[in-house]
């Protein structure tokens, strides 16, 4: 039975949830815009070989990443205020930064060769282990970052994020212009920790203690676990493709597909951590409330719809203009498997929020199920389309999974959980961007036939869509901007 909720607590909770999201969205559109800036930068100052390193080097580094966090930040955050001792913090911790040392010593000396054989690169013996420094650090900042999501300070984190980012990115931007080539996008992938560490130590006034206290560690670490697998299997199923195309077809197809993919998935990737960033506290702590959480829910998936699918739409429309005439000739490959991505993003931000509802509704053993179930179709499927249509292959063997992605999270919440969210009730909820985007859709392909430039089309996209939102939200946009004017 579902708890009751008092009226103060949903105000409460809604003052909390509109503030995290207002910060959430100035750190995304910061962060997306600085980063746009810097790839188009980067993308003329270098090439897609150099870009393909990194993309190699990462596969294998940031797989260690997701073994260096433990699960620790998602078990700390899911927690309930009250069953938190000052001994569980300083427990993940000290415990974080001994598995970081042990980490950093295997990618040095074990994966970095392992790396650079599997890949016939040489310099990958350098660039992994330069890359692994970011592991060795990260643990200092996991107690910090998880005590200000679990307060819902987010915005400290947008600040905290969008400044090492700048930082990071500006050095990376001198370094690129003074010819460090490839070395210019390993320090923009490594540095972020190091400008965070200050930051973070700052904001929480939390210091650290090299204490670990048995009872903390099997309480953090038994969510954790379930946590750990998880993001593994996550990792691998949505990296997998980097691995193998890496592997048979180079470094420079791997750059081609690595710019569509920044373009499109890691676009929808970076809004959906951010907004679930905010939820999975608020999860938590509603995790009785099983209406309360089908209305969150959904109103998580309507905004990430409605910032991600006009988007997606330009790229599938004006794709090969917009990449040609921005990045260049030189990157003219990219674009076929561009527009299948920004299909398959469409098709995943309508399950977005998902893990994070499973996460706090204390169900990390069913995420970790069906992230096994996906992979173990994901990945022939892969193989199969790179072997025989290279990129083309993969983004198509992608948008096939996402399909798998929806049906997949549709069963859970039908059968699985007691969440219950149908069919009917998501088409509903998204009804809005979806007829929007199929008008501006329209309306853009035609501009496209008769010659209009890509710049004006894409002003004339988002004039289309945004007209067709206002009308058909008017009154719940209306009421969001008061609650963001009165966020505080």
């Amino acid at each position: 039975m579902s708890e009751i909720v008092e009226p103060t607590a949903v105000k409460s909770d809604k003052k909390l949830v509109v503030s995290g999201i207002f910060w959430t969205l100035i750190q995304l559109a910061v962060n997306q815009s600085f980063s746009f800036v810097l790839k188009l930068i980067l993308a003329k100052l270098l090439f897609p070989n150099q870009f393909g390193l990194v993309g190699m080097a990462a596969v294998f580094t940031g797989f260690v990443q997701v073994l260096n966090d433990l699960g620790v930040g998602a078990a700390l955050v899911q927690r309930k205020k009250e069953d938190l001792r000052p001994e569980h913090y300083s427990t993940a911790f000290t415990t974080g930064v001994i598995w970081s040392v042990l980490l950093f010593a295997i990618m040095s000396l074990a994966v970095a060769p392992i790396a650079a054989n599997f890949y016939h690169e040489p310099l990958l013996r350098t660039i992994v282990p330069v890359l692994s420094i970011g592991i060795l650090f990260s643990p200092v900042n996991l107690v910090h970052k998880a005590q200000l999501s679990k307060a819902m300070n987010f915005r400290k984190l947008a600040f905290i994020d969008n400044t090492s980012n700048i930082l990071s990115g500006v050095i990376a931007l001198i370094l690129a212009l003074y010819g460090a080539g490839v070395w210019a996008l390993v320090f923009n992938t490594v540095s972020n920790v190091f400008f965070e560490m200050p930051l973070f130590f700052n904001a929480t006034k939390w210091k650290p203690s090299f204490k670990i206290d048995k009872k903390a560690f099997n309480d953090v670490f038994s969510f954790g676990a379930y946590a750990t697998g998880s993001n593994v299997l996550n990792y691998l199923y949505n990296n997998i493709d980097y691995l193998l195309i890496g592997k048979l077809l180079g470094a420079s197809s791997l750059g081609l597909y690595t710019l569509a993919f920044v373009l499109t998935d890691t676009f929808r990737s970076r809004l959906m951590s951010v907004i679930n960033s905010v939820m999975y506290p608020m999860y938590g702590r509603r995790q009785n409330d099983f209406e309360a959480l089908k209305r969150y829910y959904l109103k998580v998936v309507l905004f990430n719809c409605l910032f991600v699918f006009p988007v997606m739409i330009y790229f599938v429309v004006d794709g090969g203009d917009f990449v040609t005439h921005i990045f260049g000739t030189k990157w003219e490959q990219t674009v076929l498997p561009l527009q299948i991505l920004a299909v398959s993003v469409m098709l995943h931000i309508m399950v977005s929020g998902n893990t994070a509802l499973l996460r706090g509704l204390g169900y990390p053993g069913m995420e970790m199920k069906q992230q096994i179930l996906k992979a173990a179709i994901f990945l022939p499927s892969l193989a199969i389309g790179i072997y025989n249509f290279g990129l083309v292959g993969a983004a198509w063997a992608i948008l096939i999974n996402k399909f798998l992605l929806v049906a997949v999270a549709q069963y859970t919440f039908y059968f699985l959980i007691p969440v219950r969210i149908t069919v009917g009730e998501l088409v509903s909820a998204i009804k809005a961007p979806l007829v929007a985007s199929i008008a501006a859709a329209a309306i853009t392909y035609a501009l496209k036939l008769v010659g209009v430039n890509y710049i004006i089309s894409g002003v004339i996209l988002c004039a289309v869509y945004g007209g067709i939102i206002w009308m058909m939200m008017r009154s719940e946009l209306k009421l969001l901007l008061t609650s963001f004017k009165n966020k505080q």
